[in-house]
């Protein structure tokens, strides 16, 4: 008896699945009344968090930012074994760098569990860790794909995998994005008396761009055949 489960749709899954239930919980929250009906990428309106705070938004945005946390630990492991695969075929080691992406990627992930168990919460030290998840998420998040990102663009230079190489220089510029919204995001705070609308902008066009990364991993797996394959053989007699 033979068995396999590729994994190749592991990239579509991490990247959709926050883009879709943030967006459900947006609407959710606006049809129960709890923001009101706006376009936060024009305006500003709300937070991420505040779509998905109250009922009956938050019954969807928990649970999905949970199995989030949950993908993106696979999906970061994932790509570690996938850069040392492409190293071996250059003749080269991935190197610390490799674990260093992965640890980055992983501790993000758990970052976001902080953030979505604390969501809600009133008290001072709870808003604490609210804050503190949701700045390591989108720090650690970004560091971890810029370093994927510049990584994979070497190695697939050095094997002429033309299609990788774009898509490498797309999701540079996709992880670098959040990183130059979070510098402005820092100035407007320290010029503006009310940056609140701002801030949310920002938020809501970093966290697209950088699911949308993770969508792009996709098309770089599928042209490299990458896969995993458990395979179990039972032998008798």
């Amino acid at each position: 008896m033979m068995h396999s489960m590729p994994f190749r749709f592991l990239p579509l899954a991490t990247g959709l699945l926050p883009i879709i239930a943030i967006h459900a919980s947006l609407l959710l929250a606006i049809v129960a009344g709890a923001i009101a009906p706006c376009i936060p990428y024009l305006d500003g309106c709300a937070s991420i968090s505040a779509t998905g705070r109250y009922e009956p938004a938050v019954f969807l945005f928990k649970p999905a930012m949970t199995v989030e946390a949950v993908l993106m630990v696979c999906y970061w492991i994932s790509n570690a074994i996938w850069l040392r695969a492409l190293s071996r075929v250059t003749g080269q080691h991935a190197g610390p760098s490799t674990a260093l992406m992965s640890i980055l990627g992983v501790v993000s992930a758990l970052a976001l569990i902080v953030y979505v168990t604390f969501l809600g919460t009133q008290t001072p030290i709870y808003e604490f860790m609210r804050k503190f998840g949701i700045y390591f998420y989108f720090l650690f998040s970004v560091i971890a794909q810029i370093m994927l990102a510049g990584k994979v663009l070497g190695l697939s230079k050095q094997l002429e995998l033309v299609s990788v190489a774009t898509i490498s220089r797309m999701q540079l510029w996709l992880a670098a994005m959040p990183l130059a919204l979070g510098a402005l995001n820092l100035a407007l705070k320290s010029t503006l008396d009310d940056a609140d609308s701002a801030e949310n902008m920002i938020e809501w066009a970093s966290a697209l761009l950088m699911h949308v990364y993770y969508v792009l991993t996709y098309f770089s797996w599928r042209d490299t055949a990458f896969g995993f394959n458990w395979t179990v053989e039972l032998r008798r007699g």
